[in-house]
């Protein structure tokens, strides 16, 4: 039987609009979700059952709305709703969007682009909510919702997000995501915390695995909370611990991470060690936000396609040569880059180019497409590179010629051309 009947009328706490309840989305711990209308527009009321209606609720939900979201891909309370009990009406996802659980039970099949979009918009906005001096306490894949065709996330259940330090939540995390100290019963959620349930739900997202289920987790016969305990929190090892080989993925059970860890490059190896040797131990020294966010950046650049199957590879820049297809075994031939002061864009027939990578002060700037690579129409052996700015380019030649590329025109990415972009200058490399 439902919390709230259809039809049913309630009136937020701040605004005093008119909340019609028109049908129930679903349920969980906490409460019921339904989708409302409030002026004609449809959005999503957390109704709560009346053991979590309590008056700590009640305020922790009318800080997060006088704070405001740390940007919109937050399902962020909006206002608060206290008639009958207690709930919070909050922006009503997508159709879209799917829970990132469908990712690690294989319902949905996102390209890697797709993947390394998630991982950098996960980074990106839980820095932005980091820096608001706030924590989320409980990130993991049942709390974030993607979109499997372009990598855009949307971050739900952040009623209980508090300020960092303070334990107005009874929160404590979801299994498998929570840090070792924490299962311990050593420390309480924070953004310390957060730093280390955020690199698991990267490594999930990458590899389709955890990172310290491996050979000890395969030799436990009764997986109960005393194993648990042992395998996440007392003696936590990583899977690809390079100076501890005691619980690497054992074949048959841990596929995906066999497969999946050699196929990233080399850095992105390195930040996974990084978060799960290091992280494991010392709280103040897991990977960051910024970090993860780079790194993600980056790997989305350093995509290429293997000319006979289509499939996404990674290029590794620190490689001796370039590997071979994963799928196919085909030799793929070393690609065509535009590089940009330090960073490398591997040129695909569908690479664009965005304000940050022309302007260093742009930082992760995706306002717009700036620039995008394309066949040349005439020889489709050949890349180019369409100027989509309101800058005008200057393209210098191998022979010393200069042309000029206004908007709309395109330039040959030849190696050796170099073109100066107004706010910096990019060559093109093998």
């Amino acid at each position: 039987m439902p919390l709230l009947k259809k039809r049913e009328s309630l009136e937020t706490t701040n605004a005093r609009a008119s909340v019609v309840i028109r049908e129930l989305l679903g349920g969980g711990s906490q409460g019921e979700v339904y989708i409302v209308s409030i002026d004609g527009k449809n959005y999503a009321l957390k109704w709560y059952f009346p053991e979590y209606a309590t008056p700590q609720q009640s305020i922790n939900l009318k800080n997060l709305v006088e704070i405001g979201a740390p940007s919109n891909r937050f399902l962020w309370p909006l206002d608060v709703v206290e008639t009958k009990g207690l709930g919070y009406v909050m922006p009503l996802c997508e159709e879209r969007f799917k829970n990132m659980n469908d990712l690690m039970k294989n319902k949905i099949d996102p390209s890697f682009r797709a993947l390394c979009t998630a991982g950098y918009e996960l980074a990106h906005n839980f820095l932005l909510l980091h820096t608001k001096g706030l924590a989320y306490e409980d990130i993991s894949a049942n709390n974030v919702l993607i979109d499997p065709k372009t990598g855009e996330i949307r971050i739900c259940d952040n009623d209980n997000v508090v300020f960092d330090g303070t334990r107005s939540s009874q929160v404590l995390g979801t299994p498998r995501f929570m840090s070792p100290e924490i299962i311990r019963g050593e420390a309480m959620p924070s953004a310390d915390s957060d730093l280390f349930s955020l690199s698991v739900l990267l490594f999930y997202i990458l590899m389709l695995s955890h990172p310290l289920e491996g050979r000890r987790e395969a030799e436990i016969h009764c997986f109960n909370l005393q194993a648990m305990k042992k395998i996440y929190g007392d003696e936590p090892v990583f899977i690809f611990d390079p100076n501890d080989e005691s619980n690497r993925p054992v074949e048959g059970i841990h596929n995906n991470a066999l497969i999946y860890w050699s196929l990233y490059p080399e850095f992105i190896r390195k930040l996974f060690t990084r978060a799960f040797t290091i992280g494991l131990r010392e709280p103040r020294e897991r990977v960051a936000e910024s970090e993860w966010r780079k790194s993600f950046i980056e790997l989305r650049d350093s995509i290429t396609y293997c000319p006979r199957c289509g499939a996404e590879n990674f290029f590794d820049p620190t490689a001796q040569k370039v590997p071979n297809c994963w799928n196919c075994g085909n030799n793929i031939e070393l690609p065509i880059k535009i590089k940009i002061g330090e960073v490398e864009i591997i040129a695909n027939n569908d690479t664009e180019l965005y304000p940050h990578h022309l302007d260093s002060d742009r930082l992760y700037d995706f306002s717009e497409v700036v620039a995008k690579v394309s066949h040349h129409p005439n020889k489709p052996h050949l890349l180019g590179l369409t100027n989509l700015s309101q800058q005008k380019w200057v393209a210098a030649l191998p022979d010393g010629k200069m042309i000029e590329i206004p908007r709309g025109k395109n330039v040959s990415l030849l190696p050796g051309i170099k073109i100066h972009f107004g706010t910096s200058i990019g060559e093109v490399v093998r």
